[in-house]
């Protein structure tokens, strides 16, 4: 998965030759996962046309400060300023580029460039003795002396026949520099996170097995929101039929407490976070049939004995870790919470209760309450998996500051 994923994306296109390059640009963000709008200058019509940019982006084309086909309504640039999580203007003329560092607004792309609250890129196309004119290098200056970031021209055959740098940057390097560019700013970058997550089955016999409800899905809500903040995460994960597929996210499958265990072993001692979400059991046959037991008209006992606590392993082996739990509670909730947070050494546990409708397992919604190590609580209301992963990560962002 692409750091790109979800993110809304506004393409603008100028008057260059190079506006051909817009269609592959535009197909690469979409497989990466974004969403696409495109506004074009009127003078870029004629290099590509709008109906191949709206097919391609699977949303309608603007160009103008009215809707061609109502005069009446408008296109209102604020809003799709606002709209946007990135702002990408490729490619972009000096013509352009020289409005933008000079503040006119006599298009519609011009306006809305005005308009943005977003991160803005732009990748410059010109010929060469333009794209070396001290003009252009003081408007390369300007924009990002304002904050914009600037993706270089390369340097090729250009349309004059001359060689030499001004060459719009390949659509693949473009996508490649705005991801390394977000990667590189995330407050995870550089981090390892390791999260156990879903239940651990033990097995009776060969067919027989102790397990619970544990779907796993808060602990992969919890990887997806890591990897989107930078970190490298390691997913321990017991069994469950949910996937997950990130280029951040190594996922190790296993089956049994023991089989988690001998994993966290093996990775916490090199992570930064770790987040034990996944649904332990607490006890294990004493013996594994190696055949399926046959049923019988008498009553049948399993002797139990513990499995390892896995959580008290690693608040004893704890060093500079951030450590997170989780405590799903029927009764005393708080207390037994705040008991549980001391005893484990743990930063940070995440209390849910059964008692609370759309909590716990087998739903893609949670209610929590976040208990830090100073014992402060916040509660929220109920809320996504999606949205209690965001509230759990910066959560720990405060106590990492702290």
């Amino acid at each position: 998965m692409s750091v790109l994923s979800g993110k809304k994306i506004l393409l603008g296109v100028t008057a260059g030759i190079a506006a051909y390059k817009s269609a592959y640009l535009i197909r690469l963000f979409v497989k990466a996962g974004a969403e696409v709008k495109v506004i074009m200058t009127e003078a870029a019509k004629e290099f590509v046309t709008p109906l191949t940019l709206s097919t391609l982006s699977k949303n309608p084309v603007v160009s103008s400060f009215t809707k061609e086909e109502d005069q009446g309504l408008w296109n209102n640039h604020v809003e799709l300023g606002l709209w946007a999580d990135l702002f990408i203007i490729a490619p972009a003329t000096a013509n352009t580029l020289s409005k933008m560092a000079s503040g006119e607004s006599d298009n519609l792309l011009l306006a809305t460039y005005l308009s943005a609250k977003c991160p803005v890129y732009f990748a410059p196309a010109m010929d060469l003795d333009m794209y070396k004119h001290p003009s252009s290098s003081h408007t390369f200056t300007t924009l990002q002396g304002f904050g914009n970031i600037m993706i270089p021209a390369e340097s090729g055959e250009l349309a004059s026949g001359l060689e030499g740098q001004g060459r719009l940057a390949e659509p693949e390097h473009i996508v490649a520099f705005i991801e390394q560019d977000i990667l590189g700013k995330l407050p995870l970058k550089g981090k390892e996170v390791l999260i156990t997550a879903g239940p651990t089955y033990e097995a009776i016999d060969p067919v027989r097995f102790i397990g619970n409800h544990s779907t796993g899905l808060m602990g992969i809500e919890l990887a997806k929101c890591a990897a989107a903040l930078g970190a490298k995460v390691n997913l321990i994960l017991g069994p469950t039929s949910l996937q997950v597929s990130h280029s951040l996210i190594t996922v190790h499958r296993v089956f049994s407490a023991k089989d988690m265990f001998q994993k966290v072993e093996e990775l916490f001692p090199t992570c930064n976070i770790g987040i034990a979400s996944a649904a332990v059991a607490d006890y294990r046959p004493k013996t594994i049939a190696t055949q399926k037991l046959k049923k019988s008209e008498a009553d049948f006992t399993i002797e139990l004995e513990r499995t390892t606590d896995i959580l008290k392993w690693m608040g004893e082996q704890k060093k500079d870790q951030v450590l997170v739990g989780f405590a799903l509670e029927t009764q005393n909730e708080e207390e037994n919470a705040k008991q549980k947070l001391i005893k484990k050494n743990l930063d940070l546990i995440v209390l849910n209760s059964l008692n609370d409708p759309g909590a716990g397992f087998k739903s893609k919604t949670n209610k929590v309450s976040l208990i830090n190590h100073k014992l402060e609580i916040k509660s929220f209301e109920l809320k996504s998996k999606t949205e209690v992963a965001q509230d759990i990560f910066d959560a720990i962002n405060l106590i990492k500051h702290d």
